[in-house]
């Protein structure tokens, strides 16, 4: 990215529908490289699977699990440097595009909260049928993958198609991420962009009662 050529949210949305994705070096990276990957990760979502611990705490937890409530707060904690070497891929540019596209409403985030505190979540973009995870964080155990469990009800009963997670890691395989190929991908991105779904279906300052959670992610959502 280059001042005579900024990347504008509405830009950041065409690609994304292109099957292309940003991320920075770092945190002091001024700019944007973007993404395609061979192999793409996704989660079918009619094939979820939903591991007994966290289905046991979702039908046993004293946490709130919110949407769309604190967009700042839940970036802020993705950004925050992780790992041995303690760095981050979310930099002021994608902090500022993301910002535009919550207000757009084109950018969604899943929040877990105990006692009022961020204790874990998620942030993503959705296009017609189609939602994009970004980054997701937890801190106390369980926190991110109870966000996740969330996401996956609320997309599922809400009519998405295709739950695009970029990678697949070892944290995501459990719940069935999977790689395909670029073409295949493709294909379910064009058809999934042109649907219609509602993150919305359910209120996003209420949290979902685990029969409600439970009985979305039983039932057998249409393949994209």
């Amino acid at each position: 990215m280059s001042e005579d050529f900024p990347v504008t949210p509405e830009i950041l949305l065409r690609a994304y529908a292109a099957g292309i994705f940003p991320m920075a070096e770092s945190a002091d990276d001024p700019g944007l490289h973007w993404i395609e990957p061979k192999l793409r990760g996704i989660i079918p979502l009619e094939e979820f699977h939903l591991p007994h611990r966290l289905a046991r705490l979702v039908k046993h937890h004293d946490y709130e699990v919110l949407a769309d409530r604190d967009f700042a707060g839940v970036i802020a904690a993705c950004a925050a440097p992780r790992g041995p070497e303690r760095e981050t891929w979310i930099n002021s540019p994608i902090r500022r595009l993301y910002g535009a596209l919550f207000e757009m409403g084109h950018c969604h985030t899943i929040e877990v909260r105990k006692a009022g505190e961020l204790v874990g979540g998620l942030y993503g973009v959705s296009i017609g049928a189609a939602f994009f995870g970004e980054s997701m964080f937890h801190r106390e155990r369980d926190c991110s993958k109870l966000a996740l469990v969330h996401l996956v009800a609320r997309l599922r009963a809400g009519g998405y198609r295709l739950l695009d997670t970029q990678f697949v890691t070892d944290h995501l395989r459990q719940f069935g991420a999977i790689e395909i190929p670029r073409l295949r991908y493709r294909t379910m991105l064009e058809r999934a962009i042109h649907q219609r779904a509602d993150f919305g279906i359910w209120p996003k300052d209420v949290t979902p009662t685990p029969e409600i959670v439970l009985a979305a992610l039983a039932e057998t959502p249409q393949r994209p």
